[in-house]
């Protein structure tokens, strides 16, 4: 039997009654409505093309054409709610991201999850790959287009001027909006006062607001935009949030912060980041264009006027300090600083392991997931094969780096400069974490046979994984077995649900090699108690440069009308929250 449409056309008397109201139709031929509708439903507004109202939708004092309003929506004090032409929404919009020329050009999706679109950005040397994950978005933007916008229930558009071929999810709201175009909002999102957004979409829970501009940008479930933050060609996955400053051709995975106006973020990659104020990046050398790009692995941040001339990357969790304009590669060496000294890049490495602050971003940032659908795959562990793997790649190479000249009084590498003491206390750094490292993930699972973690692992924006199912992702797409977007997902979110056995396993091959044979239950027992006290010694460190960073020594400016030092610790005691 066909199926019965839940809209039907007004009686005479409810356009007479419409009509009383104020509000007048192009054709109200083309207006349908649920079979509850109440003609004061509609105020003092004007309906062109084709109108859908659901049960319980309110338009007032606006005007809207070509729109579908799902329950309980709300068109407030709106210039125009408007779908001009056939639209995808945002969907199949091509962002330049990491490379402003468009090397990396991902094509975005109302359901894209981080882990699809790192590979559609970094596999760019499997062809066939990037083919058939852009044929699968054209089909299913393709699906996803319509000659009319749509809102979902319980949406909220108020005080908006130019809404065109736009698409809501449920509780979706603009409020005062300049202009959005070809985008989607999806469950939650909001779109607020000023913004202007063109060709984007915005996950769930996302927030864009306050002037912010975005031009062909991806913004990820419970990111927030604020403050006149412009963005072009630009991804920004969960949980990231930018204010006050400028984005260009970047993806920034999960955590992506910057909250500075005189900051940029320029054709790059960053996940975990904190960009400090006046951090600066350049992505061209006045020969071939806006060519180059930069990598910035998990957990870097930027001191205030931090400075870099891509290309460079640096490894995960390292402090840059400085200018930087020599092409720097420090990604085996995790938490380091990289600092200008004598106008050269000065790295030191492990520096990092001995900072309160590495802690305490590691410890935040499952606390302040405000996820609701956690549809890109994020894994917080502090000890996990993929750091752990670049710290045993530091030490052979800070070995052999010793080893080639033992009286050096400086050595070189990545383009760095390593000072013999530096080297030495990086070793013993490393060392000790690898040794924690290694004890927590033997102790965090029992082994299991059929999950196999051995070999490299990778960060894929956010998510740690071992390379060999990445690549039997990558080749199950290019030869169709996966070919759908939620079956890839699931193999993603598959692995993460089995990551602490994966991790054991790799932790145990790595175990294995060290000692040239399987180890024992009792040798396992042993490292395990030896990561318990690698920890807890590492954990001293960092509590000691913590309680510095709270000593009475920084009580300097509190207390400011007092000539008591009692009352001045009592200020300082309170501002700063302590004992």
């Amino acid at each position: 039997m066909p199926t019965l449409s839940p809209f039907r056309n007004l009686t005479a008397e409810e356009i007479a009654a419409a009509e009383k109201s104020g509000t007048t139709a192009e054709n109200w031929l083309q207006v349908f409505v649920s079979e509850d509708f109440a003609p004061s439903q509609l105020q003092q507004s004007r309906l062109e093309g084709r109108v859908e109202i659901g049960s319980g939708a309110r338009v007032v004092r606006s005007r809207v054409k070509n729109y579908r309003l799902g329950a309980d929506t709300l068109v407030e004090e709106t210039t125009a709610l408007e779908c001009r032409a056939r639209s995808t929404f945002g969907n199949g919009t091509e962002v330049a991201t990491m490379n402003e020329c468009g090397g990396r050009t991902v094509k975005i999706y109302d359901r894209m999850t981080a882990q699809i679109a790192y590979m559609m950005a970094v596999y760019r040397h499997r062809p066939r790959l990037v083919e058939a994950l852009g044929k699968m978005i054209d089909a299913y933007a393709e699906n996803r287009a319509s000659e009319l916008g749509e809102t979902g229930r319980n949406c909220r558009i108020t005080g908006a001027r130019l809404v065109r071929e736009m698409r809501l999810g449920d509780n979706a709201t603009i409020e005062g909006a300049s202009i959005l175009c070809n985008g989607t909002l999806c469950d939650g999102a909001h779109a607020g006062v000023d913004v202007k957004a063109y060709d984007f979409i915005a996950a769930e829970d996302a927030r864009i607001d306050n002037g912010t501009t975005l031009e062909r940008c991806f913004v990820g479930e419970c990111c927030r935009l604020d403050k006149g933050f412009t963005a072009s060609e630009s991804l920004f996955f969960a949980n990231s949030h930018c204010e006050n400053g400028e984005a260009a051709a970047i993806f920034a995975g999960p955590y992506t912060v910057s909250h500075h106006k005189s900051s940029l973020l320029i054709a790059g990659m960053f996940s975990f980041f904190n960009a400090g104020s006046g951090s600066n990046q350049s992505n061209h050398l006045f020969k071939s264009g806006a060519v180059h790009q930069a990598v910035h692995l998990r957990g870097c941040k930027f001191a205030s006027g931090a400075y870099i001339m891509s290309p460079a990357v640096e490894g995960a969790f390292t402090m840059v300090k400085g200018s930087h304009p020599d092409h720097h590669d420090t990604s085996i060496f995790p938490y380091s600083y990289l600092i200008e000294k004598e106008g050269r890049s000065q790295l030191m490495p492990g520096a990092n392991l001995t900072s309160y602050g590495t802690v305490r971003d590691i410890e935040k940032w499952p606390q302040r997931d405000r996820r609701r659908v956690k549809r890109d795959v994020i894994d917080f562990e502090e000890y996990n094969p993929c750091i752990t793997g670049a710290m045993l790649r530091a030490v052979d190479t800070l070995h052999t780096l010793h080893d080639q000249a033992p009286d050096a009084d400086q050595y070189i590498h990545g383009k760095t400069v390593i000072r013999p003491t530096a080297l030495e206390r990086g070793i013993k750094l490393y060392d000790k974490a690898i040794v924690a490292a290694l004890g927590k993930m033997l102790a965090a699972a029992a082994p299991d046979p059929h999950y196999d973690g051995s070999g490299r692992w990778l960060d894929v924006a956010g998510q740690y994984i071992a390379k060999r199912e990445v690549e039997a992702i990558v080749e199950e797409i290019e030869t169709g077995a996966l070919s759908d977007f939620q079956e890839i997902d699931n193999r993603f979110r598959v692995f993460h649900i089995h990551y602490a056995v994966y991790a054991r396993s790799w932790a145990e091959h790595l175990y294995a090699s060290l000692l040239g044979h399987a180890p024992s239950s009792e040798e396992i027992a042993d490292a395990i108690a030896a990561a318990d006290n690698a920890h807890a010694a590492m954990r001293r460190t960092t509590d000691a440069d913590r309680d510095r960073d709270n000593s009475l020594q920084l009580s300097v400016s509190y207390g400011a009308d007092s000539d008591d030092d009692d009352e001045i610790r009592a200020d300082y005691y309170s501002v700063r929250g302590l004992k």
